[in-house]
């Protein structure tokens, strides 16, 4: 786990711990700082202890991310002022993980954005993700 980018985020030179608490922390990209981009705020919250999904959580780190995440939304909406979320877990290679270590995508949402309005299901339910018949 020495390699890993979210135990270790010290390694990801543009990456910004915001804020933490006992058991887990609130992640930022340095291009996600800037305004007027796609993902304007967006950040992850990670926990301090490495766990490969959302579901090898303890209740101690669910808890945590919940409190953590009140924080962050009061942090975002005064410094970017969206006018929602969308807030994900992606789990396994099938469901979009990438990294191998739990983390909970905070997408700060903008009425300006070509897709306001249209939520996390959107792409699922697109015909290009159509179920091929086995």
């Amino acid at each position: 786990m020495k390699e890993c980018l979210f135990c270790y985020p010290e390694l990801e030179p543009t990456q910004n711990v915001i804020m933490s608490n006992e058991f887990c922390m609130f992640l930022q990209l340095d291009q996600a700082k800037q305004e007027g981009i796609q993902l304007e705020g967006a950040g992850i919250i990670v926990p301090r202890k490495h766990r490969e999904t959302a579901f090898d959580l303890t209740p101690e780190e669910w808890n945590a991310t919940y409190t953590l995440l009140q924080d962050v939304k009061r942090y975002l909406d005064e410094k970017y002022q969206p006018q929602g979320y969308n807030l994900g877990w992606n789990c396994g290679e099938v469901g979009g993980q990438h990294i191998f270590h739990s983390h909970f995508h905070v997408l700060p949402r903008y009425e300006d954005e070509p897709l306001a309005g249209r939520g996390i299901r959107y792409m699922f339910k697109s015909p290009n993700n159509q179920r091929v018949d086995s």
